[in-house]
Formats: C-alpha cells, structure tokens, sequence
C-alpha cells in the first residue's frame, strides 16, 4: 500500500466519516421502523433518528478539534442530513402523523433544502463559500426536534398527552424559519446567479 493509499484509507476511515456513514445508514432504518406494528417501532424510529441526529453535532465537531476535515466529509455531511429529514418527512407523511395543512410545513421544509443545495452547488463552482448563519443553526435544531417528536408520535401521546400537536406546531415554526434563511441564502448568491456569462 503506498503512502497516498494509507492517507486516503485513514481519510475514508476516520472517526467524523465514520459517524456520517452510520447516519446514512441509518436513514432506511428509520423508515423500516414503521413496518414494526405498535408502540415499539415508533419508539425505534425515535431511538435511531435522536443517535443519528446527535452524530451530525459530533462528526463536525470531531472534524474540526481532531484536524480531520475532508472534501469526503464536507460533502457527504449534508447529504446524510438532508436524506435523513426528507425520508423521515415522508414516513410521517405516509403513516398520517403529518397531513392536512401540516402537510405544506413539509413541504416548505424539502424545497428549501433542495433550493438552498442546487444554490451551494452552483456557488462552489465560482468558488464562492456561503457560510451556514446563526438562525439557519437554530432552524435545523427546532426540525431535528420537530421530527423527532412526531416520530414517536402516538406512541409519545401515551405518556405526554398533546406531544404530537407540540411537533406539529415546530414543525411549522422550523419551515416558517426555513423560509427567511432560504431568502437570506439566496440574497447571498443572487449577485452572481444574475450574472450575465460572455
């Protein structure tokens, strides 16, 4: 094995990409949860996504205290994120804990993450760094609760009554906040995304 071989296998292998991989893996976990009947796989669903979410603080935090960014974590970092809010969205579409007018805070929620990834996409071929803000940190933390909440959902129910309608109220507060720091993201970039090319 050459020295270039070992550096891309200590890269590959490191504790941060480690923690990205077993988010992404846990993202069909997280929806085969649903096929188990009863209280059981609601709160499965609940245990994976929490672990999951609570990796997406860590696997960056390591990255940066251990020296150990990479272009693999940067950009398999929010892929796992964005699989593991979008799937979850839908399992709770589909099993009918979020329906009704409840329904377009999802969707608000999955056209913003798909917006603001094409917007990064096409800003890092120029080169340009849109950096993630305050708010745009607050708003993950209240969806990451929002979801977590209403995948225990009925099961949850049992033990705090209204816990559900609680979820679906943050879950509206995370998209109404999506939607400003969707608008803040494409403020940022609009500059060059009207740029005319020659």
């Amino acid at each position: 094995m050459t020295a270039l071989d070992n550096r891309l296998m200590q890269t590959a292998l490191s504790l941060p990409n480690i923690l990205t991989y077993l988010r992404i893996v846990a993202v069909p976990l997280v929806a085969a949860c649903f096929y188990v009947e009863g209280d059981l796989g609601r709160w499965l669903a609940f245990a994976l996504f929490a672990a999951a979410s609570i990796t997406d603080y860590f696997d960056g935090y390591l990255a940066r205290a251990w020296k150990q960014q990479s272009s693999l974590g940067r950009m398999l970092d929010p892929i796992a994120d964005k699989l593991l809010v979008a799937v979850s969205l839908l399992v709770l579409t589909g099993a009918g804990t979020i329906g009704g007018w409840s329904l377009w805070a999802a969707v608000i929620i999955l056209m913003r993450e798909i917006f603001v990834s094409g917007l990064r996409e096409f800003l890092a071929e120029l080169k340009v760094s849109v950096p993630v803000t305050r708010l745009a940190k607050w708003k993950t933390t209240i969806q990451l609760l929002a979801i977590g909440i209403l995948l225990a959902g009925p099961a949850a129910d049992k033990l705090i009554t209204g816990i559900s309608e609680l979820g679906l109220v943050m879950l509206w507060t995370a998209a109404i906040v999506t939607l400003y720091t969707g608008y803040d993201y494409f403020r940022a970039g609009v500059g060059y995304l009207m740029e005319v090319e020659p």
